[in-house]
């Protein structure tokens, strides 16, 4: 008999998705391509590794066409995310645009509740408000010429609430499988307008780029978004993306020592960053606090 999938197995593999989603910012900054090449060849190679796993004509045909084009719109707003993070990293740095990506939790306690159908929770809104005073002291603890990554970064954040509560509403309508497949193919068609624009100059990466590129899409595209999919069958939106708050201790700690990025910051980067992470953590005693008492429902 198959076992059953819990929620201790859903948080365990959440936390390896986002031990490898720590070295995406890495690979990004090391990915000589600028930010809208760079996605494109991501999620081009993850939609191609995924063809030989998907019957696509079955698959349009049980999904209908709604449900296809919640999945694009879905999609789209992933492929924006992930310019707007690349764009952080390239006009700031790798370190930076992973501490904006912790504010996701303040934007979903606000966004969850409203996309999802659910009743706001109380404690979910304070934490997320504590994150504020910390992105006071990122955006003071940078050079003033990272300010603009800074704030690219808090749009990257603002999407990714978005799409994950969006992921979490629709993510039992089909198999994770078939859900990446189609908002990463969408996300594909979606900027390849953009990039004709660009023309050829910056878009063919190096052999290097290529060993990075294959990585990004195989291993931190699609292994990750089955895992993370899949984990929010079990999970709320706002506790994934807590735990997803995790990546810029992973991502940061990688830096630190791959990219000398702690040059370019000061100590008041780094107390901002601390008083985020406490936010992350405390949400996890919080709510286990209440659940003893049993005055929060599970998820």
């Amino acid at each position: 008999m198959k076992p059953a999938y819990s929620d201790s197995r859903a948080y365990v593999e959440l936390h390896l998705t986002v031990v490898l989603w720590g070295f995406t910012a890495i690979l990004g900054d090391l990915i000589q391509l600028s930010a809208l090449p760079l996605v494109w060849w991501r999620v081009l190679l993850t939609s191609l590794s995924l063809v030989a796993f998907v019957r696509v004509g079955k698959m349009v045909r049980e999904l209908g066409r709604r449900q296809l084009l919640v999945f694009t719109g879905i999609g789209i707003l992933v492929a924006a995310h992930w310019v707007t993070f690349y764009g952080a990293i390239k006009l700031a740095n790798a370190s930076v645009a992973l501490i904006c990506l912790a504010t996701t939790s303040l934007f979903s306690s606000m966004l969850e509740p409203l996309i999802v159908r659910r009743p706001f929770n109380w404690y979910e809104l304070l934490l997320g408000l504590f994150i504020l005073p910390g992105i006071w002291l990122v955006i003071d603890g940078v050079e003033a010429g990272m300010n603009q990554g800074v704030i690219i970064g808090l749009v990257s954040a603002l999407l990714v609430s978005v799409f994950t509560s969006l992921n979490k509403r629709y993510v039992d309508k089909t198999d994770p499988l078939r859900i990446t497949f189609v908002e990463l193919a969408a996300a594909t068609v979606f900027l390849t307008p953009f990039l004709l624009l660009l023309g050829s100059n910056g878009f063919w990466p190096t052999p290097l780029d290529w060993v990075y590129l294959i990585v990004l899409a195989l291993l931190c595209t699609t292994l990750t978004n089955i895992l993370f999919l899949r984990a929010l069958t079990r999970l709320s939106a706002f506790a994934a993306n807590l735990t997803v708050n995790l990546e810029p201790v992973y991502g940061i700690f990688l830096a630190y020592f791959l990219l000398d990025d702690a040059q370019e910051l000061t100590p008041r980067f780094y107390l901002g960053t601390l008083l985020i992470l406490i936010a992350v953590f405390g949400y996890a005693a919080v709510k286990r606090w209440f659940r003893l008492r049993g005055t929060v429902p599970r998820g």
